[in-house]
């Protein structure tokens, strides 16, 4: 699986270079999302502003980058979704269950916005 990755100061962009994740790339996906929370990451935002198709193992990844982020107080944004993914979103209504931007602008405040919400709620525990 091609890919970059962009290490910012809260939070680290993934942006697979594939049009499809399908059953071949949606374990190297999974792989790779469960690797950058390893490493102490605790929001990711995906840019899948290449990606043209995703599949049902594909939506498993999604989920399971969405859980494992959420778990710890995280976020997981999903950017740049192109129109045929998004209809499958829709159709399976992970639409409503995921963090879902336009722009990696819009990403970095929506995690930004995050960041101080959680802030919040710690002060006031």
């Amino acid at each position: 699986m091609k890919y970059t990755i962009d290490k910012k100061e809260q939070y680290v962009v993934f942006t697979p270079l594939e049009e499809k994740i399908d059953s071949l790339l949606a374990p190297k996906l999974k792989s790779e999302l469960l690797t950058i929370h390893a490493e102490g990451y605790p929001n990711v935002v995906l840019d899948m502003s290449q990606v043209k198709y995703v599949d049902s193992s594909g939506l498993s990844a999604l989920l399971v980058g969405d859980r494992e982020f959420g778990r710890n107080g995280g976020i997981f944004i999903i950017s740049g979704v192109q129109d045929h993914v998004m209809k499958l979103l829709k159709i399976s209504m992970l639409d409503k269950k995921l963090n879902l931007v336009n722009t990696l602008e819009e990403a970095g405040e929506a995690i930004f916005m995050h960041e101080i919400e959680g802030g919040e709620e710690e002060e006031g525990a």
